[in-house]
């Protein structure tokens, strides 16, 4: 056992769930006031009910030993409630329950993503269970497929074992995964009331500069704990992932300054989530200097891209299209033209001498995750719409999902109504005052 390995993971760990109320204060401030609970209340749900799925066989379909050898589902019995990752394994470098506990939280972050695109019309029950039919049916499978390598007597998923495409820390798994699920459910239920021609405004801003800065932060324990030891290959991935988020930034405002004649503090959040999209896959491939130019590419690209909602009209509310799918694919496919051998992942790319076929096996993977998530996706949407709606009533839409569906409000401010219904009076009660 790796002490100094497992000290990294650890903290990566913690890092990464710091992302859950990054990813809550990023949304909730893109939101309105009146739905900000709830978008808050459908990222920590779904943590939490990914928690226990998968405690209980979501761990063991993900990397338990491929069912018949075809690389597509791990044994849902093999691990099924994790008793056989309690005794310390005296062939690891880290204790299998840490690694367990680390890639959880992917699986939990991955559904909490969707989340935001379809903010202020969807039921919190409906949510909750799309949720567990979605990741069992969709993420965990994925994730076998692009997380689990081949071992001593174990067989691993096709992509990363056949095909052998480079996904260092989920551009496939996570990104293109959520994203294209949040097209999928969005079309299922429609747009919002009033859509396009009513938008709703980011209500706090600062809560998602916030936002966006903690997830920055968990980010290097998202992507340097996925090189799973505390050595040269975290090293480079961490700055790869600093410097690609630095210029994602930076290419999204220059975009913005552009197109609109101003640069925005939502636009600052939206870049450097999108580099920290786009870097996820690749930040084990590229040299610091192609970090620099993906990042660049991908926060350029995803300015644009997220104006496709307009055009082709899906209402998605908070631009997980726009900046996990179209970013997941960028850094995806980038990987086939920016890597280079000296990386950690070792694999030469286009511009390195490499030829087409790291550039093909990206490309293979990532549409093999786009087309399967988004058509899983919209089955189980429009399944689960049938026999329970998912939509909220125009009702909730209109006055709040937090006040209909959380009897909450965030903000309990004089001449507005309390959680409860009831109203919050002008001026509080006057209070005796103790003179002794």
């Amino acid at each position: 056992m790796d002490t100094g390995s497992t000290a990294w993971i650890l903290a990566s760990t913690a890092a990464v769930s710091l992302m859950v109320p990054g990813l809550a204060l990023f949304y909730g401030g893109m939101v309105a006031a009146k739905s900000v609970l709830n978008m808050i209340m459908m990222t920590f749900g779904a943590v939490a009910l990914v928690g226990g799925i998968w405690v209980l066989y979501g761990y063991s379909a993900a990397f338990g030993n491929s069912i018949g050898g075809a690389g597509l589902l791990g044994d849902l019995g093999e691990h099924f409630g994790m008793s056989s990752l309690i005794k310390e394994a005296p062939d690891a470098t880290i204790p299998p329950a840490l690694f367990a506990a680390f890639q959880a939280l992917f699986a939990a972050i991955t559904t909490a993503l969707i989340c935001g695109a379809v903010s202020d019309r969807m039921k919190f029950g409906g949510w909750m269970v799309f949720t567990g039919v979605w990741v069992t049916i969709v993420y965990l499978p994925v994730a076998h497929w692009v997380f689990a390598f081949d071992g001593e007597g174990v067989v691993g998923g096709w992509i990363v074992n056949q095909l052998k495409a480079v996904d260092f820390a989920g551009g496939t798994a996570v990104h293109i995964n959520a994203g294209a699920a949040a097209l999928a459910l969005v079309l299922v239920l429609g747009r919002r009331a009033g859509w396009p021609a009513k938008q709703s405004r980011p209500h706090n801003l600062p809560f998602v500069m916030l936002g966006a800065g903690i997830l920055w932060f968990g980010w290097f324990g998202f992507n340097g704990g996925s090189a799973l030891a505390a050595g040269n290959a975290a090293s480079v991935v961490v700055l790869n992932t600093f410097a690609a988020t630095c210029t994602a930034l930076l290419a999204w405002l220059l975009v913005e300054k552009l197109r609109d004649g101003h640069a925005t503090s939502l636009g600052a959040a939206s870049g450097a989530v999108a580099g920290l999209v786009a870097i996820t896959p690749s930040c084990g491939a590229v040299s610091p200097l192609g970090a620099l130019a993906l990042g660049a590419v991908a926060g350029a690209i995803c300015a644009l891209a997220v104006g496709m909602k307009f055009r082709f009209g899906f209402d998605d509310a908070l631009d997980v299209v726009g900046i996990h799918l179209v970013g997941g694919v960028v850094g995806t496919l980038l990987v086939g033209v920016l890597g280079t051998a000296e990386a950690p992942s070792g694999r030469d790319g286009l511009l390195y001498g490499g030829g087409l076929g790291l550039l093909g096996a990206q490309t293979v993977g990532a549409f093999a995750v786009l087309i399967y998530s988004f058509v899983l996706t919209w089955i189980i949407a429009k399944v689960l719409d049938k026999v329970m709606g998912l939509r909220a009533a125009q009702e909730a839409e209109q006055e709040g999902l937090d006040i209909h569906l959380h009897a909450e409000s965030a903000y309990e401010l004089a001449g507005t109504h309390a959680g409860d219904g009831s109203s919050v009076p002008a001026t509080p009660a006057a209070r005796p005052v103790d003179v002794s």
